[in-house]
């Protein structure tokens, strides 16, 4: 019984073995920016904090037209949301093209939106 336990502790540090090599620094890659102007079609908004970390951006609603980067309006049929601004929202989050995280605060927000009723002004602000 002692032996076996001298044994398997010897094994267990083997000094014979190469040491492991080292793993170089690699530093994390730059984060991009997100571009509004690219996302359209189905859109899931997320509003439960936990989930945050699925979601490919953060999004804040804005109460005012001129502040927002995109303006967006929802279309009632996946198929007529293809430019972007035209969202057709869904209820699983599954079947999205895009889920997004809506925030209150503004300054943690990737970009922001603002609903228009008329689909001919949906799109991106020219800046």
């Amino acid at each position: 019984m002692l032996s076996a336990f001298l044994v398997s502790g010897l094994l267990a540090l083997n000094p014979f073995a190469a040491p492991a090599p080292r793993v170089p620094f690699v530093a994390a890659a730059p984060a991009r920016a997100i571009e509004p102007c690219r996302i359209y079609g189905s859109v899931y908004l997320e509003r439960d904090p936990r989930r945050r970390g699925y979601c490919f951006g953060v999004v804040y609603v804005e109460p005012e037209e001129g502040f927002a980067d995109l303006l967006v309006f929802p279309e009632d049929n996946k198929l007529f949301a293809d430019k972007p601004g035209l969202w057709y929202f869904t209820e699983a989050r599954d079947f999205a093209d895009y889920a997004l995280f809506v925030t209150d605060n503004r300054g943690l927000a990737d970009f922001s939106i603002h609903y228009t009723k008329v689909r001919s002004f949906a799109g991106c602000r020219k800046q």
